[in-house]
């Protein structure tokens, strides 16, 4: 008897067992690597405290469930050709040159995700970009190390350099443009609980508007390697009520929140010529 067809007893079980034993490692290994650095069901990101920043986190989602369900897909489909196809014998297998129905499956199909994402991606830009009727205004200036926050229609004014970081404050549920600016170099805007970003520029006025949608202090920062103190360039955003914001302002007055130097804060940042709109 030819020794290659001879079969142990009990072999065929034993096979099924590794055969599963693979499919159990292997789906470990993928739920590993979709969990891998996610905070379910965000992400791993903000969710937004402004209702841009809630656009921008819908697109988020939406983008990674895409990315898992196209990762999936391609993944059990790799090992569903491996070990169907996998090596039994010397013999070469049937050969197919080509199959119209999936060559024209896997081109369009990638096509129709990318049009998709696409148009998703474009109507949630402009809804983060419109910049509609304001409730609030505040010129913001970015210079090396520290910002600007003024509000021209209440003449109040927060300056803050390096460890003295300023905070903006804005009303929650009210809309506020933000007219930003440097007064020297490339800066960056960020507020990452806001999953916001814009560049400073010297020269340029970005506007944008920021509608905050739940109270609280949160971080920002410069996001664009700006000098020496780049690592220093912080501000914070607090979001109050609309009756503490007008305390606020009223308690403020014709103020300047105190800094220390460079160069008394540029000089005021120009006796506050630069960053008015």
């Amino acid at each position: 008897m030819d020794p290659s067809t001879s079969r142990r007893p009990g072999g065929g079980v034993l096979r099924n067992r590794r055969i599963s034993r693979r499919w159990a490692a292997l789906g470990a290994v993928a739920a590993g690597l979709l969990l891998a650095g996610c905070n379910l069901p965000t992400f791993g990101a903000y969710r937004g405290a402004t209702t841009q920043g809630q656009d921008a986190f819908k697109l988020w989602q939406g983008f990674f469930i895409a990315g898992i369900v196209v990762f999936a897909v391609v993944f059990f489909l790799i090992l569903w050709a491996i070990l169907r196809y996998r090596k039994r014998s010397d013999a070469i297998p049937p050969q197919t040159q080509y199959h119209t129905l999936v060559e024209i499956v896997y081109t369009v199909v990638p096509i129709l995700i990318v049009l998709t994402l696409f148009g998703f991606t474009f109507v949630t830009e402009n809804e983060v970009d419109a910049v509609t009727s304001k409730q609030v205004t505040v010129n913001v200036t970015a210079f090396q190390w520290g910002w600007q926050f003024q509000y021209p229609k209440y003449h109040v004014r927060v300056l803050g350099i390096e460890t003295q970081d300023p905070t903006m404050v804005m009303p929650v549920g009210e809309t506020v443009r933000i007219y930003l600016r440097s007064a020297d170099v490339v800066h960056g805007f960020y507020v990452p609980a806001f999953n916001f970003s814009r560049y400073a520029l010297p020269g340029v006025t970005n506007q944008f508007n920021l509608h905050a949608t739940t109270t609280g202090t949160f971080r920002g920062q410069c996001t664009q390697y700006c000098g020496l103190y780049h690592s220093l360039m912080f501000f914070q955003v607090k979001v109050v009520s609309p009756s503490a914001f007008t305390t606020w302002v009223h308690r403020q007055g014709n103020s300047v929140t105190p800094t220390g130097s460079i160069t008394s804060a540029k000089h005021q940042i120009a006796t506050s010529g630069t960053g008015s709109i």
